[in-house]
């Protein structure tokens, strides 16, 4: 397991991201001056759709300023300060990479909402919270990355108040292998992908009842199509982050859900009885 998750961390390791970061904003003004969620969005999303799944997905799991959030895998924080700023809740942040927490930190002081919103380093798998802390558990394009899913799962049921609603937005498999490398994994050896049958399988057991499941396999293919024919993205974006790789990654991702070979699922669960 260790070696894993070291082969996964590895793959998300962006030496000197806080200095490229720094780099890229000087574009919106100077470092002094307060940004904003939205001018952020085009670099600090990382799932299909952007700042507009994210978005669905908060509506979905009726988030309001009352509800503490958990974002699993929450990257350099673009989904975590956006729901401070839309919602006016608390989020707290975990990833596997420490130096995407370190940027997510940066970035969020260069927004203001360093009371509202936290990042820890640390894995899915060993959450560092208490039983019973969240209201809302948020994973988008992240279980890909996780092959002991019921483990995952029953993780973050631990750290759901009961009645809590977890939401999950990721990529399923459909009718064949992707082709790699992707945005989550460079080869098969850490992309660990199942059905949408499959994820709700893996998730109802560990105390789960589904509220809402939807495929959004078509909605993304409409959005990588709009990509392709808009052209290069305005800077700063995801290159910033994965680097030169990134209009490969994404091309095979985009290419894979043409082709039929992935699907998205967006589902919504409560938090029930361990059966």
């Amino acid at each position: 397991m260790t070696d894993l998750l070291d082969d996964v961390r590895d793959h998300y390791r962006a030496t000197g991201l806080i200095e490229r970061l720094t780099a890229a904003l000087a574009v919106l003004g100077p470092e002094e001056r307060p940004l904003t969620p939205e001018q952020l969005s085009g670099l600090d999303q990382f799932h299909t759709r952007g700042l507009a799944a994210t978005a669905e997905l908060a509506k979905l799991a009726g988030i309001t300023a009352d509800t503490r959030v958990l974002d699993v895998g929450s990257g350099i924080g673009g989904p975590a300060r956006f729901l401070v700023a839309t919602h006016g809740c608390r989020v707290a942040g975990v990833d596997l990479s420490e130096s995407f927490v370190e940027a997510a930190r940066y970035l969020t002081a260069r927004t203001g909402q360093g009371e509202e919103v936290s990042f820890e380093a640390a894995s899915a798998l060993e959450l560092p919270f208490g039983n019973a802390s969240f209201d809302v558990a948020l994973l988008q394009h992240v279980a890909m990355n996780i092959a002991d899913r019921p483990r995952l799962y029953r993780e973050i049921r631990r750290v759901l108040k009961p009645g809590g609603r977890f939401a999950t937005y990721d990529v399923v498999l459909r009718g064949g292998e992707p082709h790699y490398p992707l945005p989550w994994a460079r080869t098969p050896a850490t992309s660990f992908l199942l059905t949408a049958e499959g994820t709700r399988e893996a998730i109802e057991p560990a105390g789960f009842q589904a509220l809402i499941r939807q495929d959004d396999t078509e909605t993304a293919k409409a959005w990588f199509a709009g990509l392709r024919a808009s052209g290069p993205p305005p800077s700063p974006n995801l290159g910033v982050v994965m680097g030169p790789e990134f209009p490969a990654l994404t091309g095979n991702l985009g290419r894979s859900l043409m082709e039929g070979r992935l699907g998205i699922l967006t589902a919504v669960f409560e938090a029930v009885a361990v059966r």
